[in-house]
């Protein structure tokens, strides 16, 4: 519509007559906003997965589950518009993503899994996840039963984990500050829960690894030796992770409800 368009060369050929007319046309933006009623959550849920203040273990399946809940409210809960795309959604989640990793952490966010457990009892399919993980990161059997009669006390906030201090820093403090804080009645809980929670979920850190061996490996030094190359890479990534360490102290717990505000 604008005059930068109609002086344009390209607005006087047929195929830019024919972009024109779809784009004035209503039927366009209508499926741009159907587009962003289902990638604004996930998109949301992927800068989670991304970030580097702070790690996103303890978060990634209660945040899917909020997304799924957004593009329903999107759609006025209607399953006509939303099926197929939840099919798509499910297929990659249950394939790659629904590990039992991610339900270990989930059950040792207390900033969740406390007003999960008030409101309904976990699916039992959460619970699978979570043994699945313990027998595969702690195979000592007596460790095992150790950190199972921690979870006993942990579900039941009984001792020092249902301190008033406790329940007030549960949606304030980061999930290894308030472990670290608060779980030294569960020792053996609170090691493996700090384990857990601070495992990466993604390989973006790989990736960004792969990306500044690129930025200094150009064609104009290509005949770098591989030790002077392991250098440069090590000091250049250390120096971020430094940076990142600083500001350690500025970090905040994750939040979830922006998943649904960034749907509106």
């Amino acid at each position: 519509m604008s005059t930068e368009w109609s002086e344009n060369i390209y607005a006087k050929e047929a195929l830019g007559k024919e972009v024109a007319r779809y784009i004035v046309g209503p039927y366009f933006w209508n499926e741009c906003v159907q587009a962003l009623k289902v990638s604004n959550p996930l998109v949301t849920v992927l800068c989670l997965v991304d970030g580097e203040k702070q790690p996103p273990m303890g978060y990634i399946y209660e945040a899917m589950d909020k997304a799924k809940e957004s593009i329903e409210k999107a759609f006025e809960k209607d399953k006509r518009k939303y099926g197929k795309v939840f099919e798509i959604i499910d297929k990659k989640w249950t394939d790659q993503l629904n590990q039992p990793l991610h339900t270990t952490a989930h059950i040792l966010n207390p900033g969740l899994s406390y007003i999960k457990n008030k409101k309904k009892a976990l699916d039992s399919k959460v619970w699978v996840g979570y043994h699945a993980c313990i027998a595969r990161m702690v195979p000592d059997d007596v460790l095992q039963d150790q950190i199972g009669e921690g979870l006993g006390k942990y579900m039941a906030a009984d001792g020092i984990l249902g301190l008033p201090q406790a329940i007030r820093a549960r949606p304030k403090l980061s999930l290894l500050n308030w472990w670290m804080q608060f779980g030294h009645g569960v020792p053996n809980l609170k090691e493996f829960a700090i384990r857990v929670q601070s495992l990466t979920c993604s390989s973006f850190g790989c990736e960004r690894h792969c990306s500044v061996y690129e930025q200094i490996h150009t064609k104009r030094r290509n005949r770098l030796e591989l030790k002077k190359l392991n250098d440069l890479v090590f000091v250049k990534y250390n120096r971020t992770l430094t940076h990142c360490y600083k500001a350690r102290d500025t970090i905040d717990p994750i939040f979830l409800n922006n998943i649904d505000e960034a749907n509106e």
